[in-house]
């Protein structure tokens, strides 16, 4: 069971074909979200060990640009994307119906493009500063699972802002338990690969203080949660994440 819900999961967060079928349910992939920080340890492991083994050949900006691009290619860019859609939304002026159309225009505005640009550099950067193969391994695994954990901690918490795509996750992790699950698989993790009594929970943190930001303006603004700002907060946090581990263990 917890297989299958794995492959779905993966399947729906990347572009890896293993599941069978070519059909995504959302209710399905919502009902199991709270099984996002396992399948973040998965797609960390194998972007990490991508990331550990060019280490040995090339130098650190070039270590950072290839996997940024592989963390870009294999999420499929429809986090990339959302990042770039909850921008253009932020920084429009007007109604909450302004933000909505900015959000779902396919033109990508000013805002979304410097958001991505800054994103990028900051990934390439935070990624080329460590000095140690291993240590970009654990990290990479670390925040992806943080990263996959905020999103299923924001579902918990809020509410949608319309009729969309976030609504069947907002409305399954309405759950204690499944919350709790989530946080049960994530702490672990985050204390082994993220650098042990301090450095991964204070990026743990950190994370979950952006989130909250995030998700603070969000309602302020669009009046609750889109799939666009779940993802968005998702590549900032990891982002955010591998900032602090770079930052603590170099």
């Amino acid at each position: 069971m917890v297989f299958k819900s794995m492959q779905a999961i993966i399947s729906f967060l990347t572009i890896i074909p293993v599941s069978k079928s070519s059909i995504v349910d959302i209710d399905s992939i919502a009902n199991k979200m709270h099984f996002f920080p396992l399948a973040g340890a998965m797609i960390g492991s194998l972007i990490g060990g991508l990331a550990y083994g060019i280490s040995f050949y090339l130098q650190p900006l070039l270590v950072g640009f290839f996997i940024t691009g592989a963390f870009v290619i294999i999420t499929g860019v429809q986090h990339t994307d959302a990042l770039a859609d909850f921008a253009d939304g932020l920084m429009a002026k007007g109604s909450k119906d302004i933000k909505y159309k900015a959000m779902h225009d396919p033109a990508v505005g000013s805002a979304g493009v410097s958001s991505i640009i800054l994103y990028i550099m900051g990934m390439i950067i935070s990624v080329s500063s460590f000095h140690h193969g291993i240590r970009l391994f654990t990290s990479i695994v670390a925040a992806e699972v943080i990263a996959k954990y905020v999103m299923v901690l924001q579902s918990y918490r809020g509410l949608s802002a319309w009729e969309g795509f976030s609504s069947p996750f907002t409305s399954a992790m309405k759950d204690k338990r499944k919350m709790l699950s989530a946080t049960a698989v994530t702490l672990p993790i985050v204390y082994l690969f993220g650098g042990g009594y301090y450095a991964g929970p204070i990026s743990l943190g950190v994370s979950v203080a952006i989130a909250t930001i995030i998700q603070y303006v969000s309602n302020k603004t669009l009046g609750g949660l889109s799939g666009d700002v779940i993802g968005a907060s998702n590549e900032l946090t990891r982002l955010s994440s591998l900032i602090v581990l770079s930052s603590v263990t170099m």
